[in-house]
């Protein structure tokens, strides 16, 4: 564990300012990028959320899969934080730049010690060290992140206002071209994610219960008004390589060991219909699909994230391997992992899959053997708490 100091106070400038690193190697030509956020300021080890206010900055993990175990880097003062869906991270299609949301800020004033921020930090990482190039602001609390398949579009979900941002990208360049607004902000629009074919953007509306379909028109969304029912609370959201279906995760009441689903919702042309819910485990997180589409993999709380010594809590989530049968998902292995686990996301290669483990600050390295996981034991201690992550491109 990494120690939170008595008094630290953070720096205001954005700053790559130092690379505490496991490799420092130079990146492969054909980098295969993973990108964990790590945060200090709230610790949720306890079953309710501690804010830390004189807490060390916060900071990325980019890890190049090219070799294994891969070359590890840390950059230190990007601010990110656990309150976006562990989707607050993407990758440009070119992988020539990452995306890192920056929802919160600390504030004495409030009773919870923080208030909503509007930022989306651009990672270069072209330069050597990557830094951040350039920070753009969006609405309150951004969360989910996504690029259109051409790069030239990103769509942001901001959580405390109800809205789903578009923007052009050029170059490192987030241009806001609007704020669109589709739920009410007590709904907290979660996640978003673009069709392959560039046509559509699915948002959650996790207290709501729907999906919200939008459309691109130009550089600009348009809201179908389509609305999709799902299982639960629905977090992240994620097309399927091939456009043709669309799957999310949601939570139930929340308030026991209940099992949890996966909601599957088939596309076809401007049609999107709910055809499946796929019970999985208690208490989703997230979960990431293989580049192939044929695999998917969730990390689930399992009662880790309640009071130690409680009677739901245990010590360890779970990741649950689940697999594509034709249009049907099925479920295919269920493991142990740490506690809180936050994010999970296969390598751009498939090969493997990370999970983050929030208290335990660290990520754990799975080999994929056919359509089962197996533990390499690789553990990658990270200087905190690791809370959002996602895949470069495949190579």
């Amino acid at each position: 564990m990494f120690p939170v100091p008595a008094a630290h106070r953070r720096p205001v400038a954005i700053a790559v300012a130092a690379l505490l690193a496991c490799s420092v190697l130079a990146p492969a030509a054909n980098p295969q990028w993973v990108l964990s956020a790590n945060e200090n300021k709230l610790d949720l080890a306890t079953g309710a959320q501690r804010v830390f206010h004189d807490a060390p900055p916060d900071s990325l993990t980019l890890l190049d899969f090219s070799t294994f175990p891969p070359h590890t880097r840390h950059l230190t003062n990007i601010p990110n934080t656990v309150l976006g869906p562990p989707s607050n991270v993407t990758f440009s299609p070119d992988g020539h730049f990452a995306l890192v949301a920056d929802s919160i800020v600390l504030d004495r004033s409030r009773t919870n010690g923080w208030s909503p921020a509007r930022h989306i930090h651009i990672l270069d990482l072209r330069q050597d060290p990557p830094r951040v190039a350039s920070t753009s602001d969006t609405g309150l609390q951004p969360s989910g992140i996504a690029f259109s398949p051409d790069g030239r579009h990103v769509a942001a979900a901001n959580r405390a206002d109800g809205t789903v941002s578009a923007f052009t990208f050029n170059d490192g360049q987030l241009h806001h071209v609007e704020a669109l607004r589709i739920a009410d902000p007590s709904t907290e629009v979660a996640d978003v994610a673009c069709s392959p074919d560039g046509r559509w953007v699915v948002a959650s509306v996790n207290k709501s219960s729907v999906l919200a379909v939008l459309r691109w028109e130009g550089d600009h969304l348009v809201d179908t008004q389509r609305r999709i029912s799902v299982y639960g609370r629905p977090y992240r959201v994620r097309f399927t390589p091939d456009g043709q279906q669309v799957l999310t995760t949601g939570a139930g009441a929340g308030n026991g060991d209940d099992i949890d689903a996966l909601s599957i919702v088939e596309v076809r042309g401007d049609s999107f219909r709910t055809t499946q819910f796929l019970p999985l485990a208690s208490g989703p997180e997230s979960f990431e699909l293989s580049p192939d589409g044929k695999l998917g993999v969730g990390v689930f709380m399992n009662g880790s994230n309640t009071t130690p010594g409680g009677p739901l809590f245990k010590d360890h989530g779970l990741i649950v391997l689940f697999a594509r049968e034709g249009n049907r998902w099925v479920q295919r292995q269920t493991l142990p992992t740490g506690r809180i686990p936050e994010g999970v996301t296969f390598t751009p290669d498939g090969r493997h899959v990370v999970v983050q483990c929030h208290p335990d600050r660290e990520l754990r390295i799975y080999r994929v053997a056919g359509s089962k996981l197996k533990d390499t034991g690789v553990r990658i201690p990270v200087p905190g708490m690791p809370s959002g992550m996602a895949a470069g491109p495949a190579r």
